[in-house]
């Protein structure tokens, strides 16, 4: 029992022992797994921290490189805004280089500018005096070689005749220098039996004269003129006209003998336009009968001389009293009749039919018959010779003193019109013969045209077939026809003295 009891005692204890041994293997197991627990914990807290070590490396490289990237970023945002910098300041510096130079260049340029302007202002004014001085020194400056040319022109007159001398006299007159502008165009004509040279110029019209002093240069206006008064425009203008009539007077006076030439009627002209009617004007400004021994007497070279009273007063020419207002003047007249070759009168009258035909008397018989009314009507008249009457088929005078004169005539028995060139004729040769009015008489009439000359003109009337019957019948008592084969425009038979 006490065996079995032993062995029950072993076995509990072995199965206590066992279990001891089993636990003890649990606890070591428990151990051990709590070993390797511990273990893998530390490893993998290890590792955990390995990992973190790591992170926190990796993030703090990370954060290292961000902060240089920063910084490096940061530098060159400083480097390039430093450089912006700079080169926004070498720029402004350029720019203020530039304006600097650009301005003063400008000044430079607006000074070079001002004196170049400065430098014309006083140019121009300049030129300007000397042009209106030239105008002064017309007569000293004249051509004093004309003289040269007498034994030239007293040839040319002896072997061509009056038309080769004056064609001489205007070649020499042509060699007579003058400032620009103001060489005026000559055409002249001469009458040996008188020993007179008549002399037609085309004078300047007032423009030529400067109607400024000069010009003024300022900044502020620029270039200005500076006018000429009105006044001393027309003075230095009535001064110019003078100064040209007395130097071509001289001039011919000295080209020419004083056997040849005694006197010379200077006519003045200037053309220009009817600011009325836009039609070509040629008032007569200046005229002038000078004699050789009374020119003489007036010294060109002299300072104080006045053109304007040795022509008015010394030579007692006749001048407009307003030139620059192109106001005419009437030419001057010398009633010299030796000039003229009168044939005997005959009374044509008192052979007439009753009712004659104008048309059908003969030049003769036309001529005296009008010389024969100008008589009745208060005149003095004289018939010229038919060969070299230069135009002229007869000469009335008129002796009133005041509106009196030489009166030319010129009797056209025609059938047809009379043309503008008889007219224009006529105005020619009361210029050469300086008549104070023309009579264009004749039997048939004139056109438009030529009574708008004759009106313009104003010394020359016209008397057409009609007009020349009413004044027949008014002084002479005379009833007469006039032959044309119709009526004129305008006209009725009864004009022609015909029945309707």
């Amino acid at each position: 029992m006490a065996r079995r009891k032993g062995l029950i005692s072993k076995l509990l204890d072995a199965r206590a022992q066992a279990k001891k041994d089993q636990e003890a293997a649990e606890r070591r197991f428990h151990q051990q797994m709590l070993a390797e627990q511990r273990k893998t914990t530390a490893e993998l807290n290890r590792q955990a921290k390995q990992a973190e070590m790591q992170a926190k490396r990796a993030e703090a490289s990370r954060l290292r490189e961000e902060t240089l990237a920063i910084r490096l970023a940061e530098k060159s945002a400083r480097e390039n805004a430093q450089r912006q910098q700079a080169e926004e300041r070498r720029r402004a510096t350029v720019e203020r280089l530039a304006t600097q130079q650009a301005t003063a260049a400008k000044q430079e340029a607006e000074k070079a500018e001002q004196s170049r302007r400065l430098a014309e202002a006083e140019f121009r004014t300049d030129a300007i005096a000397a042009k209106v001085a030239d105008f002064k020194n017309l007569l000293t400056t004249r051509n004093r070689q004309a003289g040269s040319a007498t034994l030239e022109l007293e040839a040319a007159l002896t072997h061509g005749g009056p038309a080769a001398f004056v064609g001489r006299l205007q070649h020499v007159l042509a060699k007579s220098r003058y400032p620009e502008g103001l060489a005026g165009k000559a055409a002249a004509l001469y009458e040996p039996n008188s020993r007179e040279l008549l002399v037609e110029y085309e004078l300047p019209l007032q423009a030529a004269v400067p109607l400024v002093t000069g010009y003024r240069y300022t900044k502020a206006k620029g270039m200005t003129p500076v006018p000429r008064k009105e006044a001393e425009t027309k003075r230095i203008y009535a001064d110019l006209l003078a100064r040209l009539t007395l130097r071509t007077i001289a001039e011919a006076f000295d080209a020419t003998h004083a056997s040849t030439v005694a006197g010379i009627v200077f006519n003045g002209y200037a053309s220009t336009k009817d600011k009325s009617t836009g039609q070509p004007v040629r008032p007569l400004l200046i005229s002038i009968n000078a004699e050789r021994d009374k020119f003489a007497q007036v010294n060109l070279d002299e300072p104080e001389l006045d053109p304007v009273l040795c022509l008015r007063n010394h030579l007692n020419a006749i001048v407009s009293s307003h030139p620059y207002d192109l106001e005419a003047v009437r030419p001057v007249v010398s009633f010299d009749l030796s000039k003229y070759k009168f044939i005997d009168g005959m009374d044509v009258v008192a052979g007439l039919d009753s009712r004659p035909d104008l048309v059908e008397l003969t030049p003769g018989e036309f001529e005296h018959l009008i010389r024969q009314l100008f008589e009745k009507i208060g005149m003095k008249s004289w018939v010229t010779q038919a060969s070299k009457d230069e135009g002229v088929d007869g000469v009335a005078i008129n002796e009133d003193p005041i509106v009196g004169g030489l009166c030319i005539i010129q009797a056209k028995r025609y059938r047809k019109i009379v043309g503008l060139e008889a007219v224009h004729a006529l105005a020619g040769v009361m210029d050469h013969k300086r008549a104070a009015k023309g009579v264009l008489v004749t039997t048939s009439w004139v056109g438009k045209a030529s009574r708008d000359f004759a009106a313009a003109n104003g010394r020359i009337v016209i008397i057409e077939g009609r007009n020349l019957r009413a004044l027949l019948k008014e002084f002479l008592d005379l009833d007469v026809l006039i032959g044309l084969e119709n009526p004129p425009p305008g006209w009725t038979t009864s004009d022609l003295g015909q029945p309707h």
